[in-house]
């Protein structure tokens, strides 16, 4: 009998709240019953926007959205191939 791997991926996406292709990787997340943390960049302000923005620019130095860490592998942009390579499916 072989085990089946249930271990739930890490998921944190960081993501402007207009962009177009960071609205369509969350909803490709919750389509597909993932939890994931996210943030929309563009609504923080002050230090806390500074604080993550260099977040972003540690993963990421071009800082585009969206900006994805999938179990420690950073995707940038939404490719969905390349999302569910990440996942596992």
């Amino acid at each position: 009998m072989q085990e089946v791997s249930t271990v739930t991926p890490e998921i944190k996406i960081y993501t402007l709240s207009t962009c177009v292709y960071c609205k369509r990787f969350k909803k490709f997340l919750k389509t597909n019953g993932f939890d994931f943390k996210y943030v929309d960049v563009d609504t923080l302000t002050g230090s806390e926007r500074e604080d993550v923005l260099q977040e972003v620019m540690m993963l990421n130095p071009g800082i585009s959205f969206p900006t994805a860490v999938i179990n420690g592998k950073v995707i940038v942009g939404f490719n969905e191939t390349e999302v569910m390579r990440a996942l596992g499916l």
